[in-house]
């Protein structure tokens, strides 16, 4: 009997403060592309941040790349369908760019630790994407209870704020529920429904 708590959504202006933290330090390119990465090629699931691996990643274009995402949630026994591309475009690919030239990462997990000294490490665990998360949000001085899960809430909310058709946002997502994909959208985006002003024509 009681509403489930959702965890505020990082939404393209508080994404935007997040990456304003980011500075050109090699952990500073890798948050900044660990966060577009996350957010830009469909709100992905921390654990899926941490098992993405460079043989998923194929550069398309400078700076362009499609990412299969080989397992999820919604796919657990990896079978290959076309919403298993994403898209890392854009913002999301120029910074993926530098993290790797700045990286000199050619194989095995794409997001890693930072060592002391500057020295690239062992892949990311799904927890340290939350504390990536939680970290820079912190620097940002952002207000309200965030996770890592933020990312893919706010990427629906975005959407949602844009009238991107359903379909699309679902493709990225992989999102097998309308009524699922429906449950991230905030009020705000409510706020922009063409059917609420239909009296005002």
């Amino acid at each position: 009997g009681v509403m489930p708590q959702k965890k505020a959504a990082l939404t393209k202006d508080l994404l935007s403060a997040l990456l304003d933290t980011c500075d050109d330090s090699l952990r500073g390119k890798r948050d900044r592309a660990l966060l577009l990465f996350a957010w830009s090629s469909g709100g992905r699931r921390r654990s899926e941040v941490a098992q993405a691996e460079m043989r998923h990643l194929r550069k398309v274009a400078p700076k362009e790349f499609i990412f299969t995402l080989v397992h999820s949630k919604t796919n657990q026994s990896g079978a290959d369908t076309p919403d298993n591309h994403k898209p890392v475009l854009g913002a999301a690919g120029a910074a993926l760019q530098a993290w790797l030239d700045a990286s000199g990462i050619e194989e095995g997990a794409i997001f890693r630790r930072i060592r002391k000294g500057g020295h690239v490490g062992e892949p990311l665990t799904a927890a340290a994407v939350r504390t990536i998360v939680k970290d820079r949000c912190a620097l940002a001085k952002m207000e309200g209870d965030f996770s890592a899960h933020s990312l893919r809430s706010g990427f629906v909310t975005e959407a949602g704020r844009r009238n991107v058709p359903l379909p699309e946002t679902m493709a990225l997502t992989g999102h097998h529920s309308v009524a699922t994909v429906l449950g991230y959208f905030r009020a705000e985006s409510t706020l922009r429904n063409q059917a609420a002003r239909m009296m005002d024509e």
